[in-house]
Protein backbone atom coordinates (compact mmCIF):
# COMPACT_ATOMS: atom_id res chain seq x y z
CA UNK A 1 0.00 0.00 0.00
CA UNK A 2 1.43 3.39 -1.28
CA UNK A 3 2.41 5.44 2.11
CA UNK A 4 2.66 9.18 1.97
CA UNK A 5 3.91 11.49 5.00
CA UNK A 6 1.42 13.91 6.67
CA UNK A 7 3.17 16.88 5.27
CA UNK A 8 2.75 15.17 1.49
CA UNK A 9 -0.76 15.03 2.34
CA UNK A 10 -0.92 18.52 2.75
CA UNK A 11 0.78 19.06 -0.49
CA UNK A 12 -1.56 17.23 -2.34
CA UNK A 13 -4.68 19.20 -0.68
CA UNK A 14 -2.89 22.34 -1.85
CA UNK A 15 -2.25 20.96 -5.22
CA UNK A 16 -6.05 20.17 -5.44
CA UNK A 17 -6.78 23.76 -4.18
CA UNK A 18 -4.92 24.74 -7.44
CA UNK A 19 -6.58 23.06 -9.71
CA UNK A 20 -10.15 23.85 -8.01
CA UNK A 21 -9.44 27.07 -8.76
CA UNK A 22 -8.18 26.09 -12.44
CA UNK A 23 -11.48 24.45 -12.75
CA UNK A 24 -13.27 27.61 -11.09
CA UNK A 25 -11.98 29.67 -13.74
CA UNK A 26 -12.78 27.15 -16.72
CA UNK A 27 -16.11 27.39 -15.50
CA UNK A 28 -16.27 31.19 -15.33
CA UNK A 29 -15.08 31.13 -18.84
CA UNK A 30 -17.52 28.63 -20.13
CA UNK A 31 -20.41 30.90 -18.34
CA UNK A 32 -19.41 33.95 -20.07
CA UNK A 33 -18.81 32.36 -23.26
CA UNK A 34 -22.75 31.18 -23.26
CA UNK A 35 -24.18 34.45 -21.70
CA UNK A 36 -27.65 34.71 -22.65
CA UNK A 37 -27.61 38.46 -23.57
CA UNK A 38 -25.53 37.55 -26.56
CA UNK A 39 -27.82 34.74 -27.40
CA UNK A 40 -30.74 36.79 -26.94
CA UNK A 41 -29.04 39.95 -29.26
CA UNK A 42 -27.96 37.22 -31.92
CA UNK A 43 -31.65 36.28 -32.31
CA UNK A 44 -32.74 39.79 -32.12
CA UNK A 45 -30.01 40.87 -35.10
CA UNK A 46 -31.24 37.81 -37.19
CA UNK A 47 -34.92 38.49 -36.98
CA UNK A 48 -34.06 42.27 -37.72
CA UNK A 49 -31.40 41.79 -40.22
CA UNK A 50 -33.76 39.47 -42.08
CA UNK A 51 -37.03 42.30 -41.78
CA UNK A 52 -34.11 44.80 -42.82
CA UNK A 53 -33.23 42.54 -45.92
CA UNK A 54 -37.08 42.03 -46.85
CA UNK A 55 -37.34 46.20 -46.19
CA UNK A 56 -34.68 46.62 -49.27
CA UNK A 57 -36.10 44.46 -51.17
CA UNK A 58 -38.82 45.71 -51.47
CA UNK A 59 -37.71 49.24 -51.46
CA UNK A 60 -35.60 48.42 -54.66
CA UNK A 61 -38.87 46.47 -56.17
CA UNK A 62 -40.49 50.25 -56.07
CA UNK A 63 -37.77 51.99 -57.62
CA UNK A 64 -38.02 49.73 -60.76
CA UNK A 65 -41.57 50.03 -61.15
CA UNK A 66 -41.10 54.05 -60.85
CA UNK A 67 -38.86 54.20 -63.25
CA UNK A 68 -41.05 52.17 -65.69
CA UNK A 69 -43.73 54.60 -65.00
CA UNK A 70 -41.52 57.67 -65.32
CA UNK A 71 -40.30 55.87 -68.99
CA UNK A 72 -44.13 55.31 -69.73
CA UNK A 73 -44.93 58.92 -69.10
CA UNK A 74 -41.98 60.51 -70.55
CA UNK A 75 -43.05 58.27 -73.90
CA UNK A 76 -46.43 59.29 -73.95
CA UNK A 77 -45.30 63.12 -73.03
CA UNK A 78 -42.52 62.96 -76.32
CA UNK A 79 -45.77 61.72 -78.49
CA UNK A 80 -47.67 64.57 -78.03
CA UNK A 81 -44.94 66.91 -78.17
CA UNK A 82 -44.64 65.75 -81.62
CA UNK A 83 -48.13 65.58 -82.58
CA UNK A 84 -48.76 68.67 -81.46
CA UNK A 85 -46.33 70.24 -83.54
CA UNK A 86 -47.42 68.92 -86.30
CA UNK A 87 -51.11 70.22 -85.43
CA UNK A 88 -49.93 73.70 -84.97
CA UNK A 89 -47.66 73.54 -88.41
CA UNK A 90 -51.09 73.32 -90.09
CA UNK A 91 -49.54 71.20 -92.39
CA UNK A 92 -51.46 68.04 -94.38
CA UNK A 93 -55.45 67.02 -94.99
CA UNK A 94 -58.22 68.71 -93.05
CA UNK A 95 -59.37 64.82 -91.65
CA UNK A 96 -55.67 63.90 -91.08
CA UNK A 97 -55.61 67.12 -88.57
CA UNK A 98 -58.83 66.37 -86.92
CA UNK A 99 -58.27 62.84 -86.69
CA UNK A 100 -54.73 64.52 -84.92
CA UNK A 101 -56.63 66.28 -82.79
CA UNK A 102 -58.86 63.38 -81.16
CA UNK A 103 -55.02 60.99 -80.65
CA UNK A 104 -53.75 64.39 -78.38
CA UNK A 105 -56.92 64.16 -76.56
CA UNK A 106 -56.32 60.64 -75.92
CA UNK A 107 -53.07 61.08 -75.36
CA UNK A 108 -53.22 63.38 -72.74
CA UNK A 109 -55.72 61.14 -70.71
CA UNK A 110 -52.76 58.61 -70.82
CA UNK A 111 -50.25 60.62 -69.66
CA UNK A 112 -52.69 61.74 -66.52
CA UNK A 113 -53.47 58.48 -65.82
CA UNK A 114 -49.53 57.26 -65.99
CA UNK A 115 -48.59 60.43 -64.22
CA UNK A 116 -51.02 59.24 -60.78
CA UNK A 117 -49.39 55.68 -61.24
CA UNK A 118 -46.04 57.71 -60.78
CA UNK A 119 -47.27 59.35 -58.25
CA UNK A 120 -48.71 56.99 -56.34
CA UNK A 121 -45.41 54.58 -56.92
CA UNK A 122 -43.46 57.36 -55.66
CA UNK A 123 -45.75 57.41 -52.26
CA UNK A 124 -45.50 54.06 -52.05
CA UNK A 125 -41.58 54.16 -52.37
CA UNK A 126 -41.23 57.35 -49.95
CA UNK A 127 -43.26 55.32 -47.43
CA UNK A 128 -40.67 51.95 -47.87
CA UNK A 129 -37.78 53.89 -47.52
CA UNK A 130 -38.75 55.26 -44.42
CA UNK A 131 -39.32 51.38 -43.21
CA UNK A 132 -36.31 50.85 -44.32
CA UNK A 133 -34.31 53.36 -42.48
CA UNK A 134 -36.17 52.69 -38.94
CA UNK A 135 -35.51 48.84 -39.60
CA UNK A 136 -31.76 49.96 -40.00
CA UNK A 137 -32.01 52.44 -36.60
CA UNK A 138 -33.08 48.63 -35.07
CA UNK A 139 -30.30 46.64 -36.32
CA UNK A 140 -27.77 49.33 -35.68
CA UNK A 141 -29.11 49.87 -32.03
CA UNK A 142 -28.77 45.77 -31.61
CA UNK A 143 -25.50 45.95 -33.07
CA UNK A 144 -24.18 48.77 -30.51
CA UNK A 145 -26.10 46.41 -27.75
CA UNK A 146 -24.05 43.81 -28.92
CA UNK A 147 -20.56 45.69 -29.30
CA UNK A 148 -20.71 46.83 -25.73
CA UNK A 149 -21.64 43.47 -24.22
CA UNK A 150 -19.19 41.42 -26.25
CA UNK A 151 -16.26 43.93 -25.47
CA UNK A 152 -17.13 43.67 -21.43
CA UNK A 153 -17.24 39.57 -22.03
CA UNK A 154 -14.34 39.76 -23.77
CA UNK A 155 -12.45 42.07 -21.12
CA UNK A 156 -13.75 39.78 -18.14
CA UNK A 157 -12.50 36.72 -20.44
CA UNK A 158 -9.11 38.72 -20.59
CA UNK A 159 -8.93 38.71 -17.16
CA UNK A 160 -9.92 35.22 -16.37
CA UNK A 161 -7.34 33.79 -19.13
CA UNK A 162 -4.93 35.86 -17.11
CA UNK A 163 -5.88 34.41 -13.91
CA UNK A 164 -5.63 31.14 -15.24
CA UNK A 165 -2.09 31.48 -16.68
CA UNK A 166 -0.87 32.65 -13.39
CA UNK A 167 -2.36 29.89 -11.32
CA UNK A 168 -1.21 27.25 -13.75
CA UNK A 169 2.06 28.47 -13.85
CA UNK A 170 2.16 28.35 -9.60
CA UNK A 171 0.44 24.69 -10.39
CA UNK A 172 3.42 23.70 -12.21
CA UNK A 173 6.39 25.14 -9.65
CA UNK A 174 4.31 23.54 -6.83
CA UNK A 175 3.93 20.04 -8.24
CA UNK A 176 7.82 19.64 -8.95
CA UNK A 177 8.04 19.40 -5.30
CA UNK A 178 6.05 16.75 -4.57
CA UNK A 179 6.66 13.22 -4.83
CA UNK A 180 6.40 11.39 -8.35
CA UNK A 181 4.89 7.97 -7.90
CA UNK A 182 2.12 10.20 -5.42
CA UNK A 183 1.81 12.81 -7.69
CA UNK A 184 0.82 10.57 -11.14
CA UNK A 185 -1.53 8.58 -8.82
CA UNK A 186 -3.10 11.65 -8.22
CA UNK A 187 -2.91 13.12 -11.84
CA UNK A 188 -4.33 9.99 -12.82
CA UNK A 189 -7.07 10.04 -10.09
CA UNK A 190 -7.88 13.56 -11.14
CA UNK A 191 -8.30 13.07 -14.89
CA UNK A 192 -10.93 10.09 -14.35
CA UNK A 193 -13.01 11.48 -11.12
CA UNK A 194 -12.47 15.45 -11.85
CA UNK A 195 -10.67 15.44 -7.90
CA UNK A 196 -7.55 14.45 -6.69
CA UNK A 197 -7.94 14.55 -3.49
CA UNK A 198 -10.26 16.37 -0.29
CA UNK A 199 -9.88 17.24 3.36
CA UNK A 200 -11.13 14.79 6.11
CA UNK A 201 -12.42 16.86 8.98
CA UNK A 202 -13.67 15.31 12.34
CA UNK A 203 -14.50 12.21 10.10
CA UNK A 204 -15.88 13.42 7.23
CA UNK A 205 -14.59 13.97 3.73
CA UNK A 206 -15.42 17.58 2.69
CA UNK A 207 -15.00 16.15 -0.72
CA UNK A 208 -17.79 13.31 -0.42
CA UNK A 209 -19.67 14.54 2.71
CA UNK A 210 -19.07 10.78 3.57
CA UNK A 211 -18.44 9.96 7.25
CA UNK A 212 -15.93 7.24 8.52
CA UNK A 213 -16.61 4.48 10.48
CA UNK A 214 -14.45 4.85 14.17
CA UNK A 215 -11.94 2.84 12.74
CA UNK A 216 -10.59 4.97 10.34
CA UNK A 217 -10.68 8.19 12.84
CA UNK A 218 -7.30 10.42 12.96
CA UNK A 219 -7.03 9.31 16.74
CA UNK A 220 -6.47 5.58 15.45
CA UNK A 221 -3.23 3.81 16.27
CA UNK A 222 -2.55 2.63 12.86
CA UNK A 223 0.45 4.52 11.02
CA UNK A 224 -0.32 7.39 8.79
CA UNK A 225 -0.68 6.19 5.43
CA UNK A 226 -2.48 6.65 2.19
CA UNK A 227 -5.58 4.77 2.30
CA UNK A 228 -8.05 3.90 -1.12
CA UNK A 229 -11.63 4.37 -1.54
CA UNK A 230 -13.42 1.93 -4.01
CA UNK A 231 -13.15 5.29 -6.55
CA UNK A 232 -9.22 4.40 -6.56
CA UNK A 233 -8.43 7.93 -5.02
CA UNK A 234 -5.66 7.96 -2.05
CA UNK A 235 -7.28 9.38 1.29
CA UNK A 236 -5.69 10.36 4.44
CA UNK A 237 -7.51 10.16 7.81
CA UNK A 238 -6.33 13.23 8.53
CA UNK A 239 -6.39 14.79 4.75
CA UNK A 240 -7.55 13.59 1.50
CA UNK A 241 -10.98 11.39 0.61
CA UNK A 242 -12.42 11.41 -3.17
CA UNK A 243 -14.50 13.27 -3.80
CA UNK A 244 -18.03 11.43 -5.05
CA UNK A 245 -16.88 8.64 -2.68
CA UNK A 246 -19.41 5.82 -2.26
CA UNK A 247 -18.09 3.45 -0.26
CA UNK A 248 -17.92 3.58 3.48
CA UNK A 249 -13.38 2.77 4.70
CA UNK A 250 -13.47 0.26 7.21
CA UNK A 251 -10.01 -1.10 9.45
CA UNK A 252 -8.95 -4.48 8.73
CA UNK A 253 -5.63 -5.92 10.52
CA UNK A 254 -4.25 -2.35 10.55
CA UNK A 255 -5.23 -1.99 6.86
CA UNK A 256 -8.00 -0.21 5.22
CA UNK A 257 -10.02 -2.16 2.71
CA UNK A 258 -13.56 -1.58 1.16
CA UNK A 259 -16.91 -2.16 3.01
CA UNK A 260 -18.97 -5.16 1.16
CA UNK A 261 -21.81 -3.27 0.78
CA UNK A 262 -21.51 0.13 -1.42
CA UNK A 263 -23.30 2.92 -0.49
CA UNK A 264 -25.43 4.53 -2.77
CA UNK A 265 -25.24 1.84 -5.22
CA UNK A 266 -21.42 2.65 -6.30
CA UNK A 267 -20.75 0.61 -9.27
CA UNK A 268 -16.82 1.38 -10.45
CA UNK A 269 -14.29 -0.69 -9.47
CA UNK A 270 -10.89 -0.70 -7.74
CA UNK A 271 -8.55 -3.05 -6.40
CA UNK A 272 -8.24 -2.87 -2.50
Amino acid sequence: MAKAAPAEQLKLLELQGLDAKLKSLSNRRRSLESDPRITDLEAALGVANGELGAAKVAVHDAELELKRAEADVEQVASRIERDEARLNSGTGLSKDLVALQRDLVSLNKRRSDLEDIELEVLERLDSLRLRQSGQQQIVDDIQGSFGSIRSELDERLAEIAAEATVVRGNRAQFAEGLDAGLLAVYEKTLAKRGVGAARLFHGTSEGSGMQLSPGTSPRSRLRPRTKWCSARIPAASWSALPNGCNHKLTSSRGHFERSKRPLLRASWAGSG
